[in-house]
């Protein structure tokens, strides 16, 4: 079969991959439809501590194709989204409905795949760049057949981890306010998932102007330009202390909450720059390993201002999946708007040079 491998220098489509039987509880995925994203750029251009040869992607939605002899809940045809999280299901955390925190999900990885007998392994527990895929039974969450396999493939990432962290991260309440820096896939997610719980102004920054428009039809009030070098005192002036006092005692003033991205370190000092007394600034984005971010301790002390990190949303997958998709199928969040265009497995190096370049926001390979 078919299947994009990364060897440890280059990503390269292969033509005759093979994948071993699924075990008690492992499926076979027959995959449809996979998103690319900017994690799967990193993962080809070797910047992840993981070994290699592996078969890349990580976001997928597809056909159960064959299950081990202990799954019950997803059977031979069904129509299923992969989350990359391979948690165990039964430990503390798990059992607590916080399966970002089990450690199974970390340095799992394994050698499922061979090409020309030799093993190949998986990439995020998920490797959705391939024709067909093996992955835990607890990664397939069951959909209905009318929900588009070409949009459900990026609700396994992308999607999860941007209203995720709105949904399970954060505690915003109807009526408050946020700031999203960063409007690409995980971005817009934020902001439709603040629509949803009720946020009244919600402000999205981008360094690219185009993405307004697209930026308001997921629900935002407002867009600014993240060039501006006064982009802390623009968010102020539509979220001021008071009319006539912008900021108050102790830089009071700004947004409940802030939505980073981006991980960069001036976009998460300017997210914290950017709350009011009690606000958090949410860090989503991944940044290098390495990367330090600086802020000063006044703005954290004595008003409760709180910076968290969130891990692909804090989802449980079978329950946070099921409900986005209910959402969608109720016409409350946009899923099909998300896909700026398809891609067969063949012309792969067009969506990868489309999502590099900025003229595609989020691309789907499909098989």
């Amino acid at each position: 079969m078919k299947g994009i491998v990364y060897d440890g220098s280059t990503a390269t489509l292969v033509d005759g991959l093979s994948v071993r039987d699924p075990g008690p509880r492992e499926v076979w995925v027959d995959v449809a439809a996979a998103g690319l994203c900017h994690s799967d750029i990193s993962y080809m251009h070797g910047l992840y501590p993981v070994p290699s040869p592996g078969v890349c992607g990580h976001e997928a939605a597809g056909v159960v194709a064959a299950v081990g002899n202990a799954v019950t809940h997803v059977a031979p045809g069904d129509h299923v989204i992969i989350a990359t999280l391979a948690a165990c299901g039964f430990c503390e955390f798990c059992m607590d409905g916080k399966p970002t925190f089990c450690r199974s999900t970390l340095g799992n990885w394994s050698q499922p795949f061979t090409l020309d007998g030799e093993p190949i392994y998986n990439f995020a527990a998920t490797s959705a760049f391939t024709e067909r895929t093996i992955v835990r039974d607890v990664q397939c969450v069951k959909i209905p057949k009318d929900v588009p396999l070409t949009s459900a493939a990026l609700v396994g990432c992308g999607v999860v981890t941007g209203m995720g962290a709105v949904f399970n991260r954060a505690n915003v309440k109807r009526g408050q306010s946020a700031v999203v820096f960063g409007v690409g896939g995980v971005g817009l997610n934020c902001i439709q998932a603040l629509k949803v719980q009720g946020a009244t102004t919600i402000i999205a920054v981008d360094t690219l102007a185009e993405k307004e428009g697209l930026a308001r039809q997921f629900g935002a009030t407002h867009f600014l330009d993240g060039r501006r070098d006064d982009i802390v005192e623009a968010i102020i002036g539509i979220l001021p202390y008071r009319d006539d006092m912008p900021r108050g005692p102790f830089n009071a003033g700004g947004a409940n909450w802030a939505f980073d991205c981006v991980a960069h370190p001036v976009v998460t000092n300017n997210a914290l720059e950017c709350l009011d007394w009690g606000g958090t600034v949410v860090v989503i984005g991944v940044a290098g390993q390495t990367a330090e971010f600086h802020g000063l301790y006044g703005r954290l002390t004595q008003v409760d201002r709180g910076i968290i990190g969130c891990r692909y949303g804090s989802v449980s997958p079978q329950r946070d999946i099921p409900y986005i998709i209910d959402l969608y199928r109720r016409g409350e969040v946009l899923l099909d708007e998300l896909v700026s265009a398809t891609f067969p497995i063949a012309d792969w190096k067009s969506a990868v040079e489309g999502l590099e370049s900025g003229s595609v926001a989020r691309a789907v390979i499909t098989f």
